[in-house]
């Protein structure tokens, strides 16, 4: 160790070798730069990559070295040998090239150490060619346990450099990537020198050859430091390159393309950033959901040309009021939100009426002159929540609760008024989730002749047995499925199911299905039925599909037009819920039906109201002049029963008939009808469904 600093600082001019130090420390800092990008880049930009490594590496080496040799007094003349000089920066270039792209192979445990091998020895190796270049008059001594000891420092400390370089848990990595390759270059280097004893033959002349050397000196230095400042600089332009995309991207990442307003992800980012600041020092934050009220109307009168500018005309409004700790984003169609960093509430006031102003000003596009107006539902941190999922969801529930309200733009979020809301969502998604995993259950109720009491068929029901509330009545959950587009699926497999079961019953029982209003306004209802009908075997006769006065009413035309093309495959056709619709006679007019149901209301009331007798009766009496049979819902007393036999009703259904039950419970037990006519001395058909 002693000898390795008395050569340093004894046989060198520390002038120089602080020279070599400044090429070697700047050399390696661009060297490991370059590196990573070489290792981060793929195909012929890393082959690119490596080159400019390879290049920076080995003329930093080469150039320490030389200037470190020139550096050197041997008391003796010297020269170089051209040809192992330039060999010798060959041998550092291609070496290190060969090392680097080792270390990036896919290979991360191995492929550092191997690199870093390969790079050391790519040191050693290039040292000791120029050492063969360097000649002097006198006899040159080698102290093979230093030079082994230089060798095995350069390898090392350059295992260490590569593996530092690549570790990307290391903090400030290319730093410490840096310096150790430093030591590296330099430790190999004096180390090696200590290591050689010149005996001088003839003693230096004058002062002019040590000038020239030094000149020399300073001529490798800046000559190496441009070739390293060329690396550098390539660095640092793709460098910017890539720092200007990346805001590019991140702005496009995180801004909406239309109207340049932030997007959902920074609104996200933005407001959790605010609940942490209010979570630490103790403010508040209010989030304000944004619907414009009008804009598909604009969008379906004069285009999305239109409705494009009216985004971008309202979202440059309410961006020009924001102050500071105000946030509005587009979160995607016509829905914006606010953030709103409040000491109180009169803070918050101040923020809606401007937004309010924004919103509701008449705007121009074009030669049009128009207003969306807008719905803005308003939560608070902490007061109505703790998270920002919470909050968001609270202020989306205010905000449909203004929407709803035809006197309040604005509303607060209460928790009493909007958990309603938030279990209807919730059973929504519920709901989804039944249909896709196939949770659903069809149920059959039977529908018997009020005459003789056979069984004429049966009505398919749907039921949902939720996993946590238990049985889910049909009222409340197919409404739910018809607002968030859930019952054309579900349509589809309460149709293709019953009808698959009907065709594998014994007797050729009918079946009924209940259709939606909105199975009409969204399918191709005809041809769905008319594929079942082929696909299941079923005989069209034996389907019977109900509607009720609301689906008519609705389109009456294509409504009919549908109703026509169905009747035409065999198909029959039931009004249900008769009564109980807006144009009960204009309807049976328009179209022939097959079978009038009445409404279960009308049964619940017929043994203690003559009016509900006296309607009863003269449905019954339409029915019969329209030659279209009657069958009454809701039938559950042996004394209902008798009333319509003696009026002369055609078929009934109701809880005295038989309950509803899944198919296998009604297979299972022989469905039979005596159950309701047995006080009325009728006999009951002793067979069922099969």
């Amino acid at each position: 160790m002693m000898r390795v600093i008395s050569c340093v600082t004894v046989d060198h001019n520390l002038w120089l070798v602080l020279v070599a130090a400044l090429v070697c420390s700047a050399g390696s800092w661009a060297t490991i730069r370059l590196f990573l990008r070489a290792h981060e880049a793929k195909g012929l930009q890393q082959v690119g990559w490596h080159f400019l490594t390879s290049v920076c590496a080995g003329s930093s080496i080469w150039c320490t070295h030389f200037i470190a040799m020139l550096a050197y007094d041997p008391g003796a003349p010297i020269a170089f040998d051209p040809v192992l000089t330039i060999a010798s920066l060959f041998i550092a270039i291609t070496g290190t090239a060969a090392g680097f792209i080792a270390a990036t192979t896919h290979a991360p445990r191995v492929a550092p150490i191997v690199g870093g091998v390969i790079v050391g020895l790519a040191i050693s190796g290039m040292h000791y060619t120029g050492m063969a270049a360097y000649h002097v008059d006198g006899i040159v001594e080698w102290n093979t346990t230093y030079i082994a000891a230089s060798v095995l420092l350069s390898v090392v400390f350059a295992c260490l450099a590569v593996s530092a370089a690549l570790n990307e848990r290391l903090s400030g990595r290319n730093y410490w990537a840096a310096a150790v390759l430093v030591l590296a270059i330099v430790s190999l280097h004096f180390t090696a020198m200590a290591a050689v004893q010149v005996t001088p033959l003839v003693t230096r002349g004058a002062n002019g050859d040590a000038m020239a050397l030094h000149a020399m000196a300073l001529g490798v230095a800046v000559a190496g430091l441009i070739i390293i400042g060329t690396g550098l600089a390539s660095y640092l332009i793709d460098d910017r390159t890539r720092s200007e995309a990346f805001q590019r991207l991140h702005h496009l990442a995180m801004n909406d393309t239309l109207t340049g307003l932030p997007n959902r992800a920074n609104f996200n980012d933005h407001l959790d950033r605010e609940i942490d600041r209010a979570r630490e020092l103790g403010g508040k934050v209010a989030v304000i959901g944004i619907d414009l009220n009008r804009f598909k109307e604009i969008n379906d009168i004069w285009g999305h040309g239109a409705g494009d500018q009216t985004l971008k005309n309202l979202a440059e409004r309410m961006g020009a009021l924001l102050q500071e700790g105000e946030f509005v984003a587009r979160l995607g169609g016509d829905e914006f939100a606010g953030v709103k960093r409040m000491k109180n509430q009169s803070d918050l006031v101040d923020f809606i009426s401007r937004l309010e102003a924004a919103l509701f000003a008449p705007i121009r596009v074009g030669d049009i002159e128009t207003t969306t107006g807008a719905s803005l539902g308003i939560a608070i941190y902490p007061n109505d929540a703790h998270n920002r999922e919470t909050l968001v969801n609270n202020a989306d529930l205010a905000m449909y609760r203004a929407k709803a309200n035809i006197t309040q733009n604005v509303c607060f979020y209460e928790q009493a008024m909007d958990e309603a809301v938030r279990a209807n969502r919730t059973l929504a998604n519920d709901l989804r989730d039944a249909v896709e995993n196939s949770q659903l259950d069809l149920h059959y109720q039977v529908q018997t002749s009020v005459s003789t009491c056979d069984i004429r068929g049966y009505e398919a029901l749907l039921r949902w047995k939720h996993p946590t509330r238990g049985n889910i009545s049909p009222a409340e959950f197919i409404p739910l499925a018809e607002e968030n587009g859930l019952i054309l699926p579900l349509g589809e497999w309460v149709l293709r199911t019953a009808c698959a079961k009907a065709a594998s019953w014994d007797h050729p029982y009918k079946v009924a299905v209940n259709l939606s209003p909105v199975q009409f306004a969204h399918a191709d209802l005809p041809k769905l039925v008319h594929e079942i009908l082929l696909e299941t075997g079923l005989k069209p006769s034996r389907l019977e599909l109900e509607i009720t006065e609301t689906t008519i009413i609705a389109d009456k035309i294509r409504t009919l037009n549908i109703l026509r093309r169905i009747k035409a495959l065999g198909v029959t056709i039931a009004i249900d819920d008769f009564g109980t619709g807006y144009s009960s006679l204009e309807t049976l007019r328009a179209f022939p039906f097959d079978k009038i149901k009445l409404d279960r209301s009308f049964m619940s009331e017929v043994e203690t109201s003559p009016q509900a007798k006296a309607i009863i009766r003269a449905v019954l009496a339409l029915g019969q002049s329209l030659h279209i049979p009657v069958l009454a819902e809701g039938v559950e007393t042996h004394s209902q029963l008798s009333i319509l036999r003696a009026e002369g009703c055609n078929e009934a259904q109701g809880f005295l008939l038989g309950r509803p039950a899944p198919f296998g419970e009604i297979f299972a037990l022989g469905h039979r009808a005596e159950v309701a006519t047995s006080a009325a001395s009728f006999t009951a058909p002793a067979q069922a469904v099969a």
